[in-house]
């Protein structure tokens, strides 16, 4: 096959990513809201390659064409984040063992953890994903023991030295409080193992259940335990632009 062949026309590329009718996918293109490699494409019948251009309508992402699949999981308490184990525990190979690709992990998640986790046969991607470089923000529920005080918010928003570095807490919230336990959700950009049990320990509420709930622009929401979906074209999209891929 010809290099020629594998081009598409781009309002027909745009009909068929869901983006809109071919009509309206014209008068994206004509109102220069349409980027190709970096470039406003406003020629109708401009043919592109669906497999390998970067393309944005008002600026967001569409993901290329492709075989891959990206996958969002909730992973139960207790499933080891590997594909096999040895010791014969359950993990996340068992969960996806009725799909026919060969999936990677997107990062870890500790066995005792549960929550949103990513798959992928792509490997590239899950290597520049879970790269502490590109700095995804990632979002945690944690139930923890005592109360915990008004200060504490401050306190981890102020930086709490782990293991002799900071950990760096972009937003921290008290959701609830009761007698001896309280629920505090976090956002950070680490990836060390075990960082928010760790974090919590330092500042006297040892973690007793361990949710997360965001990764990027991807959220847990209405994923039942050892359910997954496809990622959406938005989040695939911005997940791309984060790894620079």
């Amino acid at each position: 096959m010809s290099e020629d062949e594998h081009l598409v026309r781009l309002q027909k590329l745009l009909a068929q990513s869901g983006v809109a009718s071919r009509r309206k996918c014209e008068e994206l293109m004509l109102d220069g809201l349409v980027e190709v490699d970096g470039e406003v494409v406003t020629r109708l019948g401009t043919k592109v390659d669906p497999r390998t251009a970067v393309i944005r309508v008002e600026g967001r992402r569409l993901p290329p064409v492709s075989e891959h699949v990206y996958l969002a999981l909730n992973k139960p308490r207790g499933v080891v984040s590997t594909m096999s184990d040895p010791q014969g525990r359950r993990t996340l190979g068992d969960l996806v063992a009725d799909r026919p690709e060969r999936l990677f992990h997107v990062g870890r998640l500790d066995t005792e953890t549960e929550g949103l986790i990513l798959l992928t046969n792509d490997g590239d991607f899950a290597q520049r994903v879970a790269h502490p470089s590109y700095e995804l923000e990632k979002t945690y529920v944690a139930e923890v023991s005592g109360v915990a005080e008004r200060d504490l918010v401050k306190r981890l928003e102020a930086g709490v030295p782990v293991e002799g570095q900071p950990v760096e807490v972009h937003r921290a919230k008290v959701l609830s409080t009761a007698r001896d336990r309280s629920i505090v959700e976090l956002t950070i950009h680490e990836g060390r193992n075990r960082i928010v049990r760790k974090l919590m320990d330092e500042v006297g509420h040892p973690v007793t259940r361990l949710t997360r709930t965001v990764v990027g622009p991807v959220v847990l929401r209405g994923l039942k335990p050892g359910q997954m979906r496809d990622l959406t074209s938005d989040e695939l999209g911005t997940l791309l632009d984060a790894a620079r891929l």
